[in-house]
């Protein structure tokens, strides 16, 4: 799957043409049966399917897909012109125009990089080049065609329940995915289109580091336009990685960070002046996943910790009996209003601390806090919740997790905390054990509002208590809000029904609730039997268009 192709063309005459065609039509007969038992290398392609003269200016162009190895589904296109031009790429759509992939690049010049990505996998791909002069003048279209190959068969099936797309937010779906089809590593991050057609996708096998890749909560976009995420690397029997690492489309490593001292698990989030927190485990202690640090993203030295023995009750019971995997932080989010961090524990609710580890407020039911490690007694910082009048809900049995209250529910084993523009907080609200009890089977997203002054929470919005077991996930799943259609994405990760494991991408409206896309993701395999996905986010391929949240 890893390696290349490549197609020079060069300005030739109209007869030089016709020879050309003919003896390259014998090279690639002779080329393709002395390769037919070798599958991996993808046949080279004559990128002027003839529709059309080639343009006079361009005196070269070579098309070689898959350039790093590591991404099956791009290309780069590298231009020799006579003028200075700029380029319009545009990706054919199998599916019609709404299907196609549209980049208009700024730069000018006559030596010119073009990537190439969202083609679909094991077809004849149609590109077009359109040019123009550095005033803005049309100097016409070419034609490449570009074949891939099939799909590696670790991939999901892809099923569209529904899909309003003239309603649905831009872009693509991107899904940190934990498929496999019998070799569980590396994990190979995909985007799918609205059509259920993957137009992108990772391929690690032959990475000398990320062959082994488990990146836990996923990859997500920088603001520079790079993808990261945090490595593990503890598939197959390596070592454990724990870095940072920044890659481009193709799979390129552009940086990386360390974190001596630390194991990283879960989540890598970058904040607005691009340090980068996490949620760690400190190596060779007693526990696991109870750390956060920041990472000085240009220094790469670990700038801060929050030790949450510390800020916490380490030993609090009412979720867990766990000692080891005592909070468990599954997600954490900057507040930059007032600088600080809102972490995740799945079995203990959710934090806010200062940047020296002060807790703030707690969002989670009423029952058994006492003493932090620093001797501060966490009652104090729990939130009050409010109904939908704003009274406060004074009933013990809500209070405490036994009961739910019509306006409001307590978050159960949670994931994925995100911070809106209005100071909301937002969340997937998982259900695990809900009330105490295995017999309910619900899973929901959930936005809540704070008011740090007053200690309280008031639910504002909810959606999937009604859809009972049908999007009901225990673990891992992700939400997030599309705010310029005002949309949710709701993505329960590990779904189980009838012996089968799969997860779900669901856009849904906020105003009416209506499910406004619906897509389908079941693996060959799930890990652990179980996991489909852990993350998605809704943005485009080319990083300018980003709509998630």
């Amino acid at each position: 799957m890893g390696r290349q192709m490549t197609t020079m063309v060069h300005q030739p005459s109209l007869k030089q043409r016709v020879w050309a065609r003919m003896l390259l039509s014998t090279i690639l007969f002779l080329f393709l049966l002395s390769c037919s038992k070798d599958d991996s290398m993808a046949p080279v392609q004559d990128p002027d399917p003839g529709q059309g003269e080639y343009l006079e200016f361009i005196e070269s162009s070579t098309v070689t897909l898959n350039p790093s190895g590591y991404a099956p589904l791009s290309a780069v296109i590298l231009l020799a012109t006579s003028l200075e031009v700029k380029v319009t790429l545009t990706v054919e759509g199998r599916d019609g125009p709404g299907s196609e992939v549209v980049k208009a690049f700024s730069e000018t010049g006559t030596q010119l990089s073009i990537p190439v990505h969202g083609l679909y996998a094991g077809v004849d791909n149609m590109v077009h080049l359109a040019f123009f002069d550095t005033e803005g003048n049309d100097l016409g279209t070419q034609d490449y065609e570009i074949r891939t190959l099939p799909l590696h068969p670790a991939l999901p099936q892809i099923t569209i329940q529904r899909a309003q797309r003239s309603s649905m937010a831009g872009g693509m779906t991107l899904v940190s995915y934990f498929g496999h089809d019998g070799t569980l590593f590396p994990q190979r991050p995909f985007i799918f289109d609205s059509y259920g057609k993957i137009r992108w996708y990772l391929d690690y096998s032959n990475h000398p580091t990320l062959g082994t890749l488990f990146y836990d909560d996923g990859v997500e976009r920088l603001a520079n336009g790079n993808f990261y995420f945090g490595s593990g690397g503890n598939g197959a029997g390596a070592a454990p990685d724990n870095r940072i690492y920044e890659i481009d489309l193709f799979g390129n490593v552009l940086n990386t960070w360390e974190m001596p001292g630390y194991g990283f698990h879960h989540q890598v989030l970058e904040k607005p002046n691009g340090n980068f927190l996490l949620t760690v485990n400190k190596l060779y202690a007693a526990t696991t996943e109870d750390y956060v640090i920041e990472i000085d993203r240009e220094t790469k030295e670990i700038i801060n910790e929050w030790d949450l023995h510390q800020s916490m009750q380490y030993g609090r019971t009412t979720w867990t009996t766990d000692t080891v995997d005592w909070f468990h932080a599954n997600g954490l989010y900057y507040d930059p209003t007032d600088d600080t961090i809102v972490v995740s524990g799945r079995t203990q609710g959710i934090v806010k601390l200062t940047a020296d580890n002060q807790v703030v407020w707690i969002l989670g039911l009423h029952k058994g806090w006492g003493q932090a490690g620093n001797g501060q007694d966490l009652n104090q910082f729990l939130l009050q919740p409010l109904d939908a009048n704003g009274d406060a809900i004074t009933n013990i049995a809500v209070l405490e997790g036994d009961a739910n209250h019509p306006d409001f529910e307590w978050p159960w084993y949670q994931h994925a905390p995100k911070y809106m523009s209005n100071g909301d907080l937002m969340l997937f609200d998982n259900g695990d054990n809900r009330n105490y009890s295995g017999d309910v089977h619900y899973s929901r997203a959930v936005r809540f509002t704070i008011d740090p002054v007053a200690m309280t929470v008031q639910q504002q919005w909810q959606y999937g208590k009604n859809s009972g077991s049908e999007i009901f996930s225990r673990i891992v799943s992700d939400v997030d809000y599309l705010e310029t259609v005002n949309h949710v994405l709701l993505s329960p990760g590990a779904i189980q029904s009838g012996g089968a494991a799969f997860g779900k991408s669901i856009e849904v409206d906020v105003n009416t609730g209506e499910v406004i896309f619906e897509a389908t993701i079941t693996p060959p395999k799930a890990f652990f039997d179980l996991i489909t996905l852990h993350r998605t986010e809704r943005l485009s391929i080319y990083p300018e268009q980003a709509t998630g949240e």
